[in-house]
């Protein structure tokens, strides 16, 4: 069990939904007509992304792909693994990576490698959070939810050791 806890709220729900609606109309003109693959970044994004979708009135596709670099801590090892992959092949198909957060930019700089090798007609970036100052490698996000302070988060997809990812709202994990 953790000894920490969700404290103080830095996105409420409200604000998740009015900006995930938002994205989700900028997404939708911009692929307007391209069908794109919808790659949401397991576990984290798969709450956002559903959000998402559905705030995108286009044609699309979905598919998953799962890295890790946490563990159980709260603390990045610094490595990333591949611990699940696409099922489909993207070669030749637009692209719009989904995740949750980023912060040091290693786990997206490794996916964009991993997904631009598989020959993509484009490759887009989404992400829910965005921890600026933190950023060990520049990537490039094409669309950002929220730019949010150097605290590890909870809720709404973001977790400790799979707890707190279903609360409605981003929190600030507190000492338990």
């Amino acid at each position: 069990m953790a000894t920490a806890r969700p404290g103080r709220v830095l996105i409420a729900e409200h604000e998740l939904r009015a900006r995930i609606g938002e994205l989700g109309q900028q997404i939708a003109r911009d692929y307007d007509r391209d069908n794109p693959v919808v790659v949401g970044v397991l576990q984290g994004a798969f709450l956002f992304m559903s959000d998402l979708i559905r705030a995108a009135p286009i044609d699309l596709t979905t598919d998953f792909i799962g890295v890790s670099s946490y563990g159980v801590g709260t603390k990045s090892s610094g490595h990333v693994r591949l611990v699940s992959d696409l099922s489909m092949a993207i070669e030749g198909r637009h692209v719009l990576l989904v995740e949750d957060i980023v912060d040091t930019g290693l786990t997206l700089a490794y996916l964009k490698r991993n997904l631009e090798a598989r020959h993509p007609k484009s490759l887009r970036v989404c992400v829910l959070a965005d921890k600026i100052e933190r950023r060990e490698i520049e990537v490039g996000v094409d669309y950002v939810g929220f730019t949010i302070p150097n605290v590890y988060v909870v809720g709404y997809g973001f977790d400790l050791g799979g707890l707190y990812r279903n609360l409605p709202y981003v929190a600030a994990l507190e000492p338990g």
